[in-house]
């Protein structure tokens, strides 16, 4: 069994003090509630103090995003090993809005990738396909492009690996893919996993829906076969909302 996973990607949100009260908040609610991992992915300037308050936690700390070298010329840019020395055991790895907004690409991504796993994090890898791209019909061949990413993965690193299938066009709009439709890039995804990297990695890796999940939809998508968890956005920002979207992802 693959156990949920819920990761709340905070955004540009969250000055240090309103951090720590939602993290507060969160390691007080979530406490009792088995069956389900769950990370936040709070902003650069928050990771270690919101690291520190959850210590003694079972809440995962996300980056948003890395950078694929350890040290050198790169003004701006964070290492994994300095996340993981601030506290972090994920990043979120080639995210949309850094497509959209930050020239991140297919290169990039693998790159990023593989050098967070071998820094020790697990690597949170986005896919998904514009409305335009689903509009044509592509939504399976984007997909599998950005799949593309993670070739040559082996199986050691299947329980740090997870996929977050978010559709652009449902990314903060307030429109959801359907869990019919959900499920079946799901599945797509599951599906290239057996064949490009093996069945053990396809049976071992989870792939997270992202795209305006929120509690009143989460139950129904977290009821898919191929559905592992969420990347939530605007809802994350909440703590009751993100709570009951954890509770809804604990398995039946």
């Amino acid at each position: 069994m693959r156990t949920p996973f819920v990761v709340g990607n905070w955004k540009l949100h969250k000055h240090v003090a309103d951090a720590l009260a939602l993290v507060t908040e969160l390691k007080n609610q979530l406490a009792a509630v088995k069956g389900v991992a769950v990370g936040v992915a709070p902003p650069f300037t928050a990771l270690y103090p919101v690291a520190k308050r959850l210590e003694d936690s079972p809440i995962a700390v996300a980056s948003q995003d890395c950078y694929w070298e350890e040290k050198g010329a790169f003004t701006g840019e964070v290492a994994p090993g300095m996340l993981k020395d601030v506290g972090c055991t994920w990043a979120i790895i080639g995210h949309s809005e850094r497509r959209q907004f930050f020239g991140e690409t297919d290169d990039t991504v693998a790159k990023k990738a593989r050098a967070a796993l071998a820094a020790g994090l697990g690597a949170i890898v986005c896919v998904g396909e514009t409305l335009a791209q689903r509009d044509a019909g592509t939504t399976t061949a984007v997909v599998e492009t950005h799949l593309g990413a993670l070739r040559g993965l082996g199986v050691e690193v299947a329980d740090r690996l997870v996929i977050a299938y978010e559709p652009v066009w449902a990314i903060g709009t307030g429109r959801t893919a359907t869990p019919g439709q959900a499920q079946e890039v799901h599945a797509f995804i599951r599906g290239w996993l057996g064949k490009e990297l093996g069945p053990a990695m396809a049976a071992a890796v989870r792939i997270q829906y992202g795209g305006s999940v929120k509690p009143d939809n989460a139950a129904e998508l977290m009821r898919q076969p191929d559905i592992d968890g969420a990347l939530v956005g605007g809802a994350s920002l909440q703590a009751a909302d993100f709570v009951a979207i954890c509770k809804a992802a604990r398995p039946s």
